[in-house]
């Protein structure tokens, strides 16, 4: 195995010439929990973790390694490594920290391509698609939608499904499989490129980890049944993991997420409701909101039909949360101004003080 068969690009090798990081291995991120990683390089793969100053300098979790990530490390050990720098990242999917206002986490980064996996019997859900769709939009990654367990519904229902995202989100690839009969298999193999990067994102329990041991031919992800009680999904993948697939192509697995908060994805927003975009043009006023202006012209669609008020509806949710994590954003920064500031006055104070002993 190569560099190029982990996704190895020459922009990252430029990054590492520029930055005189050639006395360094490279390596690939492909495991991370807990702050626990597991670095691949051509040769083999090392338990690894970061140097103080890293940890030190770090402003937010952002700054921490993530799976997907090219990193310069040294080996101190047979089996263990040191990551010294964190290459600059060529896109980057993200979230709303769960729980924790105004900061980000990272689900995966230098991803080409985002499989969002649903399960058509249970978890079928055209407003979450959105969301996952937006915030791959957000990072410029290549989005696919993957039906899963087609075999627990019948032709009507699946068309009815097909024909409920293709209104919604037209431009998505959707592509209807089964994880025990294999059915859509094929098409869905097309997709993969070697040397491209992949992830699978969806809630717990449609069936990801299953998908990804059916590609790698053996049972490497753990798997678990749908509790039958609540119809939910049990948590199994707790961490995310890197795998390099044998026909080509690399795939991450993630745990499955119930929340997929907006942090700062306009862009995304706007392109994944791209009609809205384009009606907003005509709004009377620049700044419109759609809420509820006079002249609003995305209103006038959803009253008259032109555009699905379901999908309205879900843009102005996602609209809110962004403008809350911004403003979030905003308290904190202030709040570290003024601790700063504070630090800087005791320190001053201090000084003063040990002059006039």
């Amino acid at each position: 195995m190569n560099l190029q068969d982990l996704g190895y690009k020459q922009e990252f090798e430029n990054y590492r010439n520029e930055n005189g990081l050639d006395s360094f291995m490279v390596g690939r991120v492909i495991l991370e929990h807990k702050e626990r990683y597991v670095v691949k390089t051509a040769e083999k793969e090392y338990e690894a973790e970061i140097i103080g100053n890293l940890r030190f300098t770090a402003k937010s979790r952002e700054d921490f390694p993530a799976v997907g990530d090219w990193v310069a490390v040294s080996e101190y050990d047979e089996d263990k490594v040191l990551i010294h720098v964190i290459y600059p990242r060529k896109t980057i999917i993200e979230r709303q920290a769960v729980g924790k206002f105004g900061e980000k986490q990272i689900i995966a980064t230098n991803i080409d391509s985002a499989f969002i996996v649903q399960a058509a019997d249970r978890d079928f859900n055209i407003n979450r698609i959105e969301r996952y769709v937006a915030i791959c939009n957000n990072s410029k990654v290549n989005t696919i939608i993957i039906l899963n367990k087609v075999d627990l519904i019948d032709e009507d229902q699946l068309t009815e499904m097909i024909k409920a995202c293709q209104s919604r989100i037209a431009y998505v690839p959707i592509i209807a499989i089964s994880n025990e009969t294999r059915h859509g298999y094929q098409s869905l193999m097309k997709h993969f490129e070697k040397g491209k990067t992949y992830c699978l994102l969806g809630s717990s329990g449609v069936g990801k980890s299953t998908l990804m041991n059916n590609i790698l031919g053996s049972d490497q992800m753990k798997t678990n049944a749908i509790s039958q009680s609540s119809n939910k999904g049990r948590h199994v993948t707790s961490h995310r993991e890197l795998v390099v697939l044998e026909q080509g192509g690399i795939l991450i697995d993630n745990p499955g997420m119930r929340e997929v908060g907006m942090a700062d994805s306009s862009e995304g927003i706007e392109k994944t409701f791209e009609q809205i975009a384009e009606l907003a043009k005509n709004c009377k006023y620049a700044d419109c909101t759609h809420v509820r202006e006079l002249g609003c012209a995305v209103i006038e669609a959803v009253k008259n039909g032109e555009l699905d008020n379901a999908a309205y509806e879900n843009y102005l949710k996602m609209k809110r949360e962004e403008s809350f994590f911004e403003l979030t954003q905003e308290e904190k920064r202030k709040k570290d101004k003024d601790f700063g500031k504070m630090v800087k006055n005791v320190k001053k104070d201090l000084k003063k003080l040990k002059g006039n002993r």
